[in-house]
Parts: structure tokens; sequence; C-alpha cells
């Protein structure tokens, strides 16, 4: 059994002040969500707060982004030995508004989840499709151009630890959300790419979906067979309604 995995993406949301008030509103929320995990992906500059605040409960931290290179003359970035150092979880990697705004690609995500890996970062990577390429029936040709890309570079054991959050881009802040059937498809696609390099690993790895969901899409969103849990925007904002998908994917 693989366990869910409820991971709140704040983007460019929250100071330190603010995101001490939320964990501290969340975190008695969670006392009975047995049997999931809990990650938050917070700003850079909250990422310390987070760290220290979190301490002993069940609820991860991560980074939103890294830099591939362990060093160097990188202005503005971040390396996977600097999270490490602070005790941060994990990172997400691939986000579709990295990959458009900032001109993220597969060969330098390639690089980061090998970067990741090394440092003992776990990894949530990003894969989906525009609203254009699924009516063009190209989604999963999308999905498999980036996972053969962004995965070419780990070995079995990393890809077998490997979070994969499929979010059609459609869906990312626009309120629309995949069908059932649509998260279901896939997700299971993604599975199924992975087990065209690792069997094994494609029954460890676990898939989350992400796109608009909220509590009163989140149940029906994780009890489909292939999803593992939720990458979730919006909702994780505030701790009732992140606390509230968490208890959908609760035991």
């Amino acid at each position: 059994m693989r366990t869910p995995l409820i991971a709140g993406n704040w983007k460019m949301h929250k100071t330190i002040a603010q995101s001490e008030r939320f964990i501290s509103g969340l975190l008695p929320l969670l006392y009975a969500a047995d049997g999931v995990e809990v990650g938050i992906c917070v700003p850079f500059t909250n990422l310390q707060a987070m760290v220290d605040s979190t301490r002993g409960s069940r609820v991860e931290v991560y980074a939103q982004n890294m830099h591939e290179a362990p060093e160097g003359a990188f202005t503005g970035e971040i390396s996977a030995a600097m999270l490490s150092e602070i005790d941060v979880h994990g990172v997400v990697l691939g986000h579709s508004e990295r990959r458009e705004y900032f001109n993220e690609t597969d060969a330098a995500l390639a690089e980061k989840l090998l970067a990741a890996r090394n440092a003992g970062l776990a990894a949530i990577l990003c894969v989906g499709e525009t609203e254009q390429q699924r009516a063009d029936g190209q989604t999963e040709a999308v999905l498999a151009h980036q996972l053969d890309r962004d995965l070419a570079l780990i070995d079995a054991e990393a890809l077998a630890a490997l979070v994969i959050a499929y979010e059609p881009i459609w869906a990312i802040g626009t309120g629309a959300v995949a069908t059932a059937d649509q998260a279901q498809a896939a997700c299971a696609f993604v599975r199924s790419r992975v087990a065209a390099i690792d069997a094994a690993a494609a029954e460890s790895v676990r898939v989350l979906y992400g796109g608009s969901v909220k509590t009163d899409n989140a149940a029906e969103l994780l009890s489909l067979p292939d999803v593992d849990g939720a990458l979730v925007g919006g909702a994780s904002l505030e701790p009732e309604s992140f606390a509230a998908i968490v208890g959908a994917a609760a035991t």
C-alpha cells in the first residue's frame, strides 16, 4: 500500500509571520489524520521558520525549487546542499509555472532530480499538459515526453521513492478540475510510463493529482486507484480547508 501524500503549494504567498500563524492553526487540526503524509511547499524565506515550527510534527517542509549545480555563479539560486543543511525534507521540481515563466527545461529537471537524490532530499516532480494539448489529443504524448527526459538520470531506487504530481495546466488556479475519469487515466498513464522503466518502482512511486483540488472534490479524486494524494494550491493557504483535504485522504 502506498501512503497518501497531501502537499500544499503556497507559491508566492505568506510572510514568515503569516506562515507561523498558519502552522499554529493547522497542527491541532491534524491530530486525528492517520495514514497520510502532509507537506507544505513554502517560499525560501519561510523554510527555516517552518522547519523549526513543524519539528516533531507530521508536517514535512518542501522548497518550491532549487538549482541543479552544487554551487557556482548563479545569482538568486539555491542549491540542494543549502536546503539539506536546514533540514528541509524535500523540493518541488518542474511545476508548470516554473516551466512556463522561467523556462525550466527537461534537461535541467533531470539534473535537479539527480542532485536532490544525492543530497537526500525527497522530490515531487510535476508534469502536465495545456488545454490545447489535451484538445489535440496530445496528453499522453506530452506526459511521455516530460517523464522520459526528466527521469533519465536517476536509478530505480530513486525512482521508487519519487513522487510525481500530475497537474493539468488548464486546471491550475482556474477553478476547472479534471473529471475523475480524466484524472485516473492520466495518473495511470504516468504509472505505466514509470513501469516501462522499472516495474517494481511503478508499484512504489506515488502519483498525486493537482489542479483546483478543494474540499468538495478531494474525496472523489483521492479515491481513484492510481491517485496517491494531492498537490494542493489555493485551498492549502487556509488551515481549515487544507486540513479537510488531509482528512479526506486519512484512513
